[in-house]
């Protein structure tokens, strides 16, 4: 399946691209880089909500600097991966478990047949939340996992025990399809530069919406009731005591200071209890960290390249 590009985000080279089928019939765009000559192991990125492969075509290119293959999917419902519902921006998913259904086709469909070991994994937000479920259902695809910004939480009070009970009670009703409540179709990094809680960096904001101005249908709203009550269940069953102690892997957190997204507090809370964990929180940097300023970029590949074997600090 073809790649979307425009002259400020031009498709890296030497790409492979198409889609795959998971058991359960959903359809997943990937892409895959091979490694530059002489080098091996594979990097597999995973976005976050509303976020697309085109919009890691930057990070594609940091990773094969430093001499990686690099192998990525479209969650279902997102990107141009199938989406379940009539109206496709509605941001829906009945589990978080249907994730883990993408992620394991995706391992045994792509990674494993076709990419370099050993195999490592870099996720943002919401795809941090799928590899920490995966993590800890014991799943050993990955030597290390490095989490940006991940959901373990949300800030305020967005995840309190009443509105949990209102979603929960709007899904029972029959409405698990609606946008939640005060969301509609406006595609997520597009609005307004100014006040927006992804990144500092207005180039590469404006870079990324140009994507989905290049090819709308690559963007999504607001969550559905659905997809929100799907979230919550992750989040509560990741504030158990013992969850992060169940995590055997190396896992690396890199949080922003000033995240309105996701909570930050949360993140290093987590990183504590996890028996082969460390985290960062970089001072400054908003929620999208890969699309901040270089500033705060050079910190988190500074940190990804500590924990990383194989990149230029372990040469």
């Amino acid at each position: 399946m073809t790649l979307i590009s425009i002259p400020a985000n031009p498709v890296p080279d030497n790409v492979v691209s198409g889609t795959i089928r998971t058991p359960d019939g959903a359809d997943l765009r990937f892409a895959r880089w091979a490694p530059p000559a002489g080098r091996k192991g594979t990097v597999c990125v995973f976005t976050g909500r509303g976020e697309s492969i085109e919009k890691y075509f930057e990070t594609v290119r940091d990773l094969r600097d430093r001499g990686f293959a690099v192998a990525m999917i479209d969650w279902r419902g997102q990107g141009h991966s199938s989406r379940r519902l009539r109206d496709p921006r509605k941001g829906y998913v009945r589990s978080f478990a249907d994730f883990e259904t993408d992620l394991d086709t995706f391992m045994r469909e792509i990674v494993l047949p076709d990419c370099p070991p050993p195999y490592f994994a870099l996720a943002h937000s919401m795809g941090g939340a799928v590899l920490l479920r995966m993590a800890h259902a014991g799943k050993r695809w990955f030597d290390r996992i490095v989490l940006c910004a991940p959901m373990i939480d949300l800030p305020g009070t967005r995840t309190s025990a009443p509105v949990r009970m209102l979603i929960r009670a709007m899904r029972y009703l029959g409405l698990g399809g609606r946008y939640i409540p005060g969301g509609g179709p406006d595609i997520v990094g597009t609005g307004p530069f100014a006040d927006n809680p992804l990144t500092s960096d207005p180039v590469r904001y404006a870079r990324n919406a140009a994507i989905f101005e290049e090819d709308p249908t690559l963007g999504i709203g607001a969550p559905t009731v659905a997809w929100a009550d799907a979230a919550f269940r992750t989040i509560v069953d990741f504030r158990a005591m013992d969850y992060p102690a169940r995590i055997r892997q190396p896992i690396l957190m890199i949080a922003a200071s000033h995240d309105l997204v996701v909570s930050t507090a949360a993140i290093e809370e987590f990183a504590y209890h996890l028996r082969a964990g460390s985290h960062l929180v970089i001072s400054g940097a908003r929620h999208e960290i890969l699309q901040e300023q270089d500033r705060y970029r050079s910190q988190f590949w500074a940190a990804f390249d500590a924990f990383v074997p194989g990149t230029p600090l372990f040469k």
